[in-house]
């Protein structure tokens, strides 16, 4: 199966595994309102629901190529849609809350599978940003439209089982991901590549999920509660910053890698530290709605470009599994972190305290990617890679390195033929033309090495 044919396949598979942190707000405000929970045990329902997501894609990061990509993939949905299904139609906490670990376990699958897929691509980190395009116009679409059918927790979960559902016929295009258009696939049981600096990247991605979701979990409560909006102004505000944030993610693809990682991921952080404090701190709708548009504006950007780092470091797709489960652990953690610190705080000291540690967590992030993918450089620079003895050329499109080859020395002896000439002078004292004996038939290759000297 050609990389070609398995990109949509792989997409599709993609939107319906990170659907469900896409509508982590509103699935976990109506939970508390339909179920009467308290915001912390609504926060614990949503974390519940990404543990078992990030449990999956910890269980089956190097398993996928053994089951099988299309096993795998239908396994995982449908699971997704039976788990999301009964927590749909649950009317008690207990019910609600295993349908929603089964879902979740059934999206860790599909996420495992797809990110295995998109690490074998030639470029996996378009293939990631289509997929993030593709769940963030479908979140924004259901933005759009829950708040404006039903009130109770029912239809969030149903859109993430239809999805689940639709997705289905695609897994049809899916084989083994060792027959993907990849020839630098190592051996079946090879280690793990950049061990030290995946672990570091692996823990960093933990904590900035957990703190850009502790956001994301109360922010239809900053809205109703601190801002005074109504739920269908702030489900319109967050259907707005995921149709702003597909922009972003559209400039992320069209600019791929010429700037590096390095730049996107560490200064990207940062700035969505200034969003995540300008968010706590609104009061009003502009304020909310900037800060809002902003940050998802710049957190798919940032986010794609993590992914594609992690799928850069293993051909195989294994650490592009691990980072997916330990985001996916980071953002199950969110809520619940997000619930006790404004319940502690208040909302604008838990805006302060979140950006304080993203711009600690861009120092690990810019340095781990500076280490193991560097910046691509213009025309004519060399350096040293992973240990090459020899630099590489970069043409300034970012394309992999090229090997320089070494070229040897080679002498080249021509022997001048000897002559001997015999010189005789006339009578009319005229010398005559030289007469050449001994004098060899010179062939054209002789005479071309001869006019080179």
């Amino acid at each position: 199966m050609s990389s070609r044919t398995s990109r949509p396949a792989l997409v599709a598979l993609f939107t319906a595994g990170y659907l469900a942190a896409y509508l982590l707000p509103t699935i976990v405000g109506r939970v508390a309102v339909s179920l009467h929970l308290s915001p912390t045990q609504a926060g614990l329902v949503g974390s519940a629901l990404l543990l078992s997501s990030a449990a999956a894609g910890l269980t089956l990061a190097a398993r996928v190529e053994r089951i099988g990509a299309r096993r795998a993939a239908r396994a995982g949905l449908l699971l997704a849609a039976v788990g999301y299904g009964t927590a749909a139609l649950a009317a008690t906490t207990p019910l609600l809350v295993a349908g929603a670990m089964v879902g979740g376990f059934g999206s860790g699958t599909a996420t495992a599978v797809a990110a295995t897929g998109i690490a074998a691509q030639k470029d996996p980190h378009r293939a990631s940003t289509l997929g993030l395009l593709t769940v963030s116009a479908l979140a924004c679409a259901l933005y759009l439209t829950i708040p404006r059918i039903s009130e109770g927790s029912c239809l969030p979960f149903a859109a993430l089982a239809a999805t689940a559902l639709a997705v289905w016929p695609a897994t049809r295009a899916l084989a083994d991901p060792a027959t993907l258009d990849n020839c630098a696939a190592p051996a079946p049981k090879s280690p793990l590549p950049h061990a030290r600096s995946g672990l570091i990247l692996a823990v960093t991605l933990v904590c900035w999920s957990m703190a850009q979701n502790a956001l994301w979990g109360v922010s239809s409560r900053i809205g109703t509660e601190q801002a005074g909006l109504s739920e269908v102004a702030v489900g319109s505000v967050f259907a707005v910053a995921l149709g702003v944030g597909l922009l972003g993610v559209i400039g992320a693809g069209a600019v791929g890698v010429r700037m590096g990682r390095a730049l996107p991921i560490g200064a990207g952080t940062a700035a969505i530290a200034c969003c995540v404090l300008l968010s706590a701190r609104a009061d009003d709708l502009a304020s909310f709605a900037t800060g809002e548009i902003a940050w998802n504006t710049l957190y798919p950007v940032v986010l794609s470009y993590v992914l594609g780092l992690a799928a850069s470091l293993d051909p195989r797709g294994r650490w592009a599994v691990l980072m997916g489960s330990a985001s996916s652990l980071g953002t199950a953690c969110g809520p619940l972190a997000g619930s006790l610190l404004a319940q502690a705080t208040g909302f604008p000291v838990m805006g302060v305290v979140l950006a304080v540690a993203l711009l600690l967590l861009a120092v690990p992030l810019t340095v781990v990617t500076l280490h193991t993918g560097g910046r691509p450089l213009f025309a004519g620079a060399a350096r040293r890679h992973s240990g090459a003895p020899v630099g590489a050329i970069v043409p300034p499109s970012g394309v992999l390195e090229q090997p320089v080859v070494e070229l040897f020395d080679i002498e080249t002896t021509v022997e001048t033929p000897a002559y001997t000439v015999f010189t005789a002078v006339g009578p009319d004292g005229v010398e005559p033309e030289p007469l050449a004996q001994d004098q060899p038939e010179m062939s054209s290759s002789s005479y071309a090495s001869t006019s080179a000297m």
